[in-house]
């Protein structure tokens, strides 16, 4: 399965752009967000920052990107996700790249934006792929090509982490697990399935008859920690934002003690970058799963 091919764009933004428009200056808003705006190489002179903490570096960046942001010179545009009015003037940006959902969403702020003659364009990555998101910025920002570019090259190292691996017929349930006291469980039809099915698993879903915590649109669904041992239908267990120390926590969880994957040990962590799936986090995910998977 290739990700991102064919994609139907979903906004009514003109695929036609004239050279004087095409940004120079972009500044984003949302560090859910920069990750692809950077694998597109577009030129992002200033992204927010969140709160610092295991998942990003000590500015907030994201680990999975925060090297590459760096290696550009991308500077903080504001820290935790606190939009900043005067700072995004002062960085003098062409174009502002707004998320529409989640905590660091500046939509709200938008007019203000446009009425001080800034442009910006918003996009919501609530329930969508890094590669939507691509093609949608890459018309956004004249950077099509450059766009298509980088999900055939993520394709590419997906297939060729995918001959690696010998998924041994596991059928995986990608799980949260006390990330931030909630407990959940991956749609098949999310980003983190999409790319685990690339590299050869089968993300089941969770049972129809069992009633989630939560009615709300989501690539996960959220239920409690006493219904997560039955909401959990796969042999396999893949635990989202972990590393080895959170495997130990999810098989010391008492509700759990009885689960076939509890029982013979079958969970493995997806690394802490895993949270989103970006074109850097996924190839983080799949280095890890070719490390836990290999033929032998």
């Amino acid at each position: 399965m290739l990700l991102g091919a064919g994609l139907a764009l979903r906004t009514g933004l003109s695929p036609a752009r004239a050279a004087s428009d095409t940004p120079r200056r972009i500044v984003s808003t949302s560090p859910s967000i920069t990750g692809i705006l950077l694998a597109i190489d577009a030129p992002v002179v200033a992204s927010a920052a969140t709160t610092p903490s295991s998942i990003t570096d000590a500015k907030g960046f994201f680990s999975q990107w925060a090297a590459e942001a760096d290696h550009r010179g991308v500077a903080v545009l504001y820290p935790n996700v606190a939009f900043d009015i005067e700072a995004v003037v002062g960085a003098k940006p062409d174009l502002v790249v707004v998320s529409a959902t989640g905590r660091d969403s500046a939509a709200p702020h938008q007019a203000e934006l446009e009425a001080l003659g800034i442009r910006s364009v918003v996009v919501d990555y609530s329930s969508r792929s890094w590669q939507e998101l691509a093609v949608e910025l890459g018309r956004a920002t004249g950077l099509e090509a450059q766009a298509q570019a980088a999900i055939r090259r993520f394709n590419e190292d997906m297939a060729e982490a995918a001959r690696a691996i010998d998924p041994r017929g596991a059928k995986v349930s990608v799980v949260g697990y006390d990330i931030a006291g909630s407990y959940s469980v991956a749609r098949h039809t999310s980003p983190v399935a999409q790319l685990l099915d690339a590299l050869g698993f089968t993300v089941v879903s969770v049972p129809p008859s069992l009633k989630p915590n939560s009615t709300r649109a989501s690539d996960f669904v959220f239920f409690s920690r006493e219904n997560l041992s039955a909401a959990i239908t796969g042999d396999n267990v893949f635990l989202l934002r972990a590393t080895a120390r959170d495997v130990e926590a999810f098989l010391a969880e008492p509700v759990l003690a009885n689960h076939p994957a509890i029982v013979h040990r079958r969970v493995y962590p997806l690394g802490p970058t895993s949270f989103r799936i970006d074109p850097y986090s996924g190839r983080q995910v799949a280095d890890a799963l070719r490390a836990a998977f290999s033929k032998p």
